[in-house]
């Protein structure tokens, strides 16, 4: 559960769909859910009939968790030996499972500006090795960006660069 709701702190999530998620019954699920939110790590919202949970971006600890998950993931893998390397990165940020808060083993890293495709090609390589997960790329110029951005969803991304400065 840490991964689904610290990996990207837009996500939210109820009961029966984390039930679903995790393949777990509804109460083991909701007990720890309970525990997250009674420390302070998850916070609650009623939604008509359901009760949404997410991050609590407001606790002491939450950089510190979104730090380990990131870790754990090897996102800080990625903007190391990747996205820093690469020419002009203008943003970085990663869509799909990963931005959902699932492990699903692909992460779909998009890129945008004047990159190096050939050493982005040998620097994935080498993060897939060091993360022990595939790195899928999608690399985009400012204008194809703004072209594609409402198909890309970057509201629901999980975002590691931007402007030259890690998010």
């Amino acid at each position: 559960m840490l991964l689904k709701f610290f990996s990207n702190s837009h996500s939210t999530a109820y009961l029966r769909s984390l039930a679903e998620e995790f393949g777990e019954s509804t109460n083991s699920v909701r007990l720890e859910l309970n525990n997250l939110a009674n420390a302070g790590f998850l916070t609650s919202s009623e939604n008509g009939r359901t009760i949404e949970y997410t991050a609590n971006t407001r606790h002491p600890l939450f950089p510190e968790l979104k730090s380990l998950v990131h870790k754990y993931l090897g996102l800080d893998k990625i903007v190391e030996n990747v996205v820093k390397k690469l020419g002009k990165v203008q943003m970085a940020f990663v869509t799909g499972d990963y931005a959902e808060g699932n492990d699903s083993g692909i992460i779909d890293l998009v890129l945008v500006g004047e990159i190096k495709e050939e050493k982005l090609k040998d620097l994935v390589v080498k993060a897939e090795k060091l993360i022990r997960r595939k790195v899928r790329t999608l690399v985009l110029t400012e204008s194809e960006y703004i072209e594609l951005e409402h198909t890309l969803h970057p509201e629901r991304a999980l975002w590691l660069w931007q402007s030259g400065e890690d998010v």
